[in-house]
């Protein structure tokens, strides 16, 4: 076996020893290319694919798992500022039931109502209260955590005890302290949700009474009532800076649509009416009258008037039913009263309203719209040209409509032309442009660079190979051994007797001295005598002649 490796060795020594220079450099580049073939496709295949285990992780937890990791023996790797732990792909699963069994990593900061998972028996009321109060500010705090905008969380809720006489001064209240991602402030809306979410989790608990705090000591919320005066103010505030905004930014749009984006600055200030009036009114009317009700009675009576002239006898004693007609007229006057009685209800026209005025009317607007001055030209010619009034007077009827002002109630707009100072924007952007400028530049150039440098290689490579001529290649069979076949060494390539024709070495530009055989010849030899020519190069391979029969 090592006479073997030897003799190989000490043939390819030879045939080293034979090769020209664009050959060696030929033999080394193919076998650096092949070696690196060879490294990559071994260290492709044997490189684990790792996948994410678990993402954005506190400290604390990264290291909880990393450490499991190391006691389990798997290996891993961390990405994202140490926030992210990746682990080999077919162990992704398995290592996530492996840490859940041991309750790594936590699902949020605090224990939440699995802790009542285990029956606890014996313990007082207070225990049990605390725990439960316990558990909500861990649940509170796992859901907060959930938003983009927070990276942890932190809820402590307190209620007061439940006694017999209540106290309405004391009343539940929560305080957040939560830790943001970036480093700007949360959205107002945010801090909304988080105070309705935690006051709806709390019996009795109002979102007035729920402060939020973040991480770089800002407070977002603050506890104050709506019924009080710095409520009131804090709200008045806030519907005045919405609508001012709202109008501003309505202008501005079709500002910006006809002289385009960053060319007028609208700011508007609104007078709001913050008064609440409540008027009832009630008024009647004479001359709308109805009748509502009518009656009329009707009655006769009947009476006489005695006479005392009257002569006294039979007659005057006699009863009035027995005299006849004129009898009764002789007794006295009899007198008919007819008596009519009517009586009349009439209804007053009334008309009663009742008008309530909320706040929030539109007392009085004034608006400060500046336009930019329009230029011309590019470079040092480059000059202000500036607006008719007819177009200035355009602009204004634009912002008056858009506002929605009224002459009546005292609004007033103001528009100027001025020019803006756009130096720092203008450095900006061109900054901006070189940078880009550059980036492309370079990328265009490392994308260049490579291919040209491999063409510039592969072109060197072929000018050695084409500079080298057909004759000058030797093929690194010694010209003794090759025609060593007859046995004799006479060096000639007949029919194996020594009478074949004899092979000279300055024929066919061959150089004397130089026991090389070109391409040509051995074609030409090869052509001549076969069997000589196959029996030369298994004697030239085997290291020594074949025995003589």
């Amino acid at each position: 076996m090592n006479q073997n490796v030897t003799k190989v060795g000490h043939q390819l020594r030879e045939i080293w020893k034979q090769l020209g220079p664009s050959q060696r450099v030929s033999v080394v580049f193919a076998t650096v290319v092949l070696c690196g073939v060879i490294v990559g496709v071994a260290w492709w295949s044997g490189r684990a694919d790792y996948s994410l285990l678990y993402g954005r992780l506190s400290d604390s937890e990264a290291a909880k798992v990393i450490s499991a990791l190391d006691d389990a023996k798997v290996s891993y790797k961390i990405g994202a500022a140490g926030s992210a732990i990746l682990v080999p792909a077919e162990k992704v699963h398995v290592v996530r039931m492996q840490l859940a069994g041991k309750g790594i990593p936590r699902s949020g900061d605090g224990v939440g109502f699995e802790i009542f998972d285990k029956p606890n028996f014996g313990i007082s009321d207070f225990v049990q209260r605390a725990n439960y109060i316990r558990a909500l500010q861990g649940e509170l705090a796992r859901t907060i955590a959930q938003l983009d905008d927070v990276e942890s969380a932190r809820v402590m809720v307190v209620i007061p005890e439940n006694r017999l006489l209540m106290d309405k001064d004391k009343h539940p209240t929560a305080s957040v302290f939560v830790r943001l991602r970036s480093s700007g402030q949360m959205a107002p809306q945010t801090v909304s949700s988080i105070r309705f979410l935690v006051a709806n989790s709390v019996e009795g608990l109002k979102p007035n009474f729920v402060s939020i705090v973040d991480n770089q000591g800002n407070v977002l919320s603050e506890n104050v009532e709506n019924d009080s005066m710095v409520g009131l103010s804090s709200n008045q505030l806030d519907a005045r800076r919405n609508l001012e905004q709202y109008l501003a930014h309505k202008a501005e749009g079709m500002l910006e649509k006809v002289l385009g984006p960053g060319q007028a600055i609208v700011r508007v200030a609104a007078e709001i009416n913050l008064d609440t009036i409540e008027r009832k009114e009630e008024k009647f009317d004479p001359d709308g009258q109805v009748i509502r009700t009518q009656t009329k009675d009707e009655s006769t009576e009947d009476s006489t008037t005695p006479n005392n002239n009257e002569a006294v006898g039979v007659s005057a004693n006699t009863p009035a039913s027995t005299n006849n007609t004129a009898q009764a007229g002789a007794l006295g006057t009899t007198t008919k009263n007819k008596k009519i009685t009517g009586t009349t209800e009439y209804e007053v026209s009334k008309s009663t309203s009742n008008i309530m005025q909320s706040a929030g009317g539109l007392k009085r607007l004034s608006a400060a719209v500046t336009v930019a001055a329009k230029f011309e030209g590019t470079g040092a010619g480059r000059k202000a040209m500036p607006r008719t009034s007819e177009e200035l007077e355009k602009l204004r009827r634009i912002v008056t409509n858009a506002l929605g002002t009224d002459v009546t109630r005292g609004d007033q707009i103001t528009l100027e032309e001025m020019p803006f100072n756009n130096d720092l924007a203008t450095e900006v952007s061109r900054n901006l442009v070189t940078e880009e400028r550059r980036e492309l530049w370079w990328t265009v150039g490392r994308n260049v660079a490579y291919p040209a440098l491999a063409l510039a290689v592969l072109f060197v490579f072929f000018r050695l190979l084409k500079g080298t001529p057909t004759e000058e290649i030797p093929l690194g069979v010694p010209v003794g051994r090759l025609f060593a076949g007859n046995g004799n060494g006479n060096g000639r390539a007949g029919n194996g007797n020594g009478h074949g024709p004899r092979w000279n070495p300055t024929e066919r530009g061959g150089q004397p001295g130089r026991e090389v055989v070109s391409i040509e010849v051995l074609n030409r030899l090869i052509k001549e005598n076969p069997q000589n020519m196959t029996q030369a190069i298994r004697t030239w391979l085997g290291g020594s002649p074949p025995p003589q029969k």
